[in-house]
Protein backbone atom coordinates (compact mmCIF):
# COMPACT_ATOMS: atom_id res chain seq x y z
CA UNK A 1 0.00 0.00 0.00
CA UNK A 2 3.04 2.42 0.95
CA UNK A 3 4.76 1.85 -2.43
CA UNK A 4 1.21 2.77 -4.39
CA UNK A 5 0.81 6.20 -1.91
CA UNK A 6 3.68 8.31 -3.65
CA UNK A 7 2.22 7.23 -7.24
CA UNK A 8 -1.43 7.85 -6.39
CA UNK A 9 -0.14 11.73 -4.73
CA UNK A 10 1.93 12.53 -7.79
CA UNK A 11 -1.20 11.69 -10.35
CA UNK A 12 -3.93 13.94 -8.06
CA UNK A 13 -1.40 16.66 -8.00
CA UNK A 14 -1.35 16.41 -11.88
CA UNK A 15 -4.63 16.52 -11.70
CA UNK A 16 -5.18 19.30 -9.36
CA UNK A 17 -3.00 21.13 -11.33
CA UNK A 18 -4.20 20.76 -15.10
CA UNK A 19 -7.72 21.32 -13.80
CA UNK A 20 -5.93 24.36 -12.11
CA UNK A 21 -4.23 25.50 -15.30
CA UNK A 22 -7.23 25.00 -17.39
CA UNK A 23 -9.75 27.20 -15.38
CA UNK A 24 -7.38 29.94 -15.31
CA UNK A 25 -7.40 29.42 -19.03
CA UNK A 26 -11.07 29.20 -19.45
CA UNK A 27 -11.63 33.08 -17.18
CA UNK A 28 -8.33 34.46 -18.04
CA UNK A 29 -7.59 33.73 -21.76
CA UNK A 30 -4.19 33.04 -23.20
CA UNK A 31 -2.20 35.71 -20.81
CA UNK A 32 -3.06 32.66 -17.61
CA UNK A 33 -0.23 30.38 -18.29
CA UNK A 34 2.12 33.24 -19.29
CA UNK A 35 1.42 34.59 -15.95
CA UNK A 36 1.51 31.38 -14.50
CA UNK A 37 5.79 31.32 -15.63
CA UNK A 38 5.74 34.52 -14.36
CA UNK A 39 4.65 32.95 -10.92
CA UNK A 40 6.90 29.70 -11.36
CA UNK A 41 10.18 32.66 -11.98
CA UNK A 42 9.12 34.23 -8.75
CA UNK A 43 8.94 37.68 -10.86
CA UNK A 44 6.60 39.39 -8.42
CA UNK A 45 8.22 41.76 -5.63
CA UNK A 46 5.76 43.99 -3.39
CA UNK A 47 7.20 47.11 -2.50
CA UNK A 48 6.06 48.55 0.80
CA UNK A 49 6.45 51.55 2.59
CA UNK A 50 6.02 52.81 6.11
CA UNK A 51 2.93 54.58 5.43
CA UNK A 52 0.90 51.18 4.06
CA UNK A 53 1.05 52.39 0.37
CA UNK A 54 1.96 49.40 -1.79
CA UNK A 55 3.27 49.20 -5.37
CA UNK A 56 4.49 45.93 -7.21
CA UNK A 57 7.14 45.34 -9.54
CA UNK A 58 7.22 42.58 -12.08
CA UNK A 59 10.01 41.25 -14.08
CA UNK A 60 8.25 40.57 -17.39
CA UNK A 61 9.43 37.95 -19.96
CA UNK A 62 11.70 39.50 -21.72
CA UNK A 63 13.37 40.67 -18.64
CA UNK A 64 11.81 44.22 -18.63
CA UNK A 65 10.73 45.54 -15.35
CA UNK A 66 6.92 46.17 -15.35
CA UNK A 67 5.61 48.80 -11.94
CA UNK A 68 2.05 47.87 -11.35
CA UNK A 69 -0.66 48.64 -9.22
CA UNK A 70 -3.34 46.69 -7.96
CA UNK A 71 -5.17 49.07 -6.27
CA UNK A 72 -6.01 50.90 -9.49
CA UNK A 73 -5.81 47.93 -11.51
CA UNK A 74 -2.91 49.55 -13.83
CA UNK A 75 -0.02 47.62 -15.73
CA UNK A 76 2.12 49.85 -18.12
CA UNK A 77 3.00 47.51 -20.54
CA UNK A 78 1.69 47.58 -24.29
CA UNK A 79 -0.58 44.68 -23.82
CA UNK A 80 -2.66 45.79 -21.23
CA UNK A 81 -2.86 49.42 -23.04
CA UNK A 82 -3.65 47.83 -25.90
CA UNK A 83 -6.09 45.16 -24.84
CA UNK A 84 -7.52 46.02 -21.52
CA UNK A 85 -7.67 49.57 -22.39
CA UNK A 86 -8.48 50.27 -25.76
CA UNK A 87 -9.62 47.20 -26.89
CA UNK A 88 -11.49 46.03 -23.51
CA UNK A 89 -11.27 42.25 -24.50
CA UNK A 90 -9.35 41.25 -21.45
CA UNK A 91 -9.70 41.79 -18.11
CA UNK A 92 -5.81 41.99 -17.28
CA UNK A 93 -2.41 41.74 -18.53
CA UNK A 94 0.00 38.39 -17.46
CA UNK A 95 1.74 40.79 -15.06
CA UNK A 96 -1.41 41.43 -13.16
CA UNK A 97 -3.16 38.31 -12.93
CA UNK A 98 0.83 37.03 -11.90
CA UNK A 99 0.52 39.61 -9.35
CA UNK A 100 -3.07 38.12 -8.27
CA UNK A 101 -1.53 34.57 -8.12
CA UNK A 102 1.12 35.16 -6.06
CA UNK A 103 -0.78 36.59 -3.58
CA UNK A 104 -3.53 34.15 -3.41
CA UNK A 105 -0.73 31.20 -3.72
CA UNK A 106 2.02 33.44 -0.62
CA UNK A 107 5.03 33.24 -3.12
CA UNK A 108 4.91 36.97 -3.68
CA UNK A 109 8.14 38.25 -2.68
CA UNK A 110 8.57 41.12 -0.22
CA UNK A 111 10.60 44.29 -0.19
CA UNK A 112 10.47 47.55 2.60
CA UNK A 113 11.29 50.79 1.09
CA UNK A 114 10.92 54.24 2.35
CA UNK A 115 8.32 56.90 1.98
CA UNK A 116 10.63 58.48 -0.42
CA UNK A 117 11.72 56.14 -2.78
CA UNK A 118 7.68 55.08 -3.07
CA UNK A 119 6.92 58.63 -3.85
CA UNK A 120 9.81 58.63 -6.34
CA UNK A 121 8.36 55.54 -7.30
CA UNK A 122 4.41 56.45 -8.18
CA UNK A 123 4.92 59.91 -9.59
CA UNK A 124 7.43 57.65 -12.25
CA UNK A 125 10.47 59.49 -11.68
CA UNK A 126 12.44 56.37 -10.84
CA UNK A 127 12.28 52.09 -10.58
CA UNK A 128 13.56 50.22 -7.76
Amino acid sequence: MQSCLPALAEQLLRDIKNTYQETLKFVFGPCALQALDLVDQRSVTCLSSPSGRKAFQVVGGSGRLYTCFVSCHYCPCPAFAYTVLRRNEGLLCKHILAIYLCQAMGVTQQESVSDQQMSRLLNGTTAL
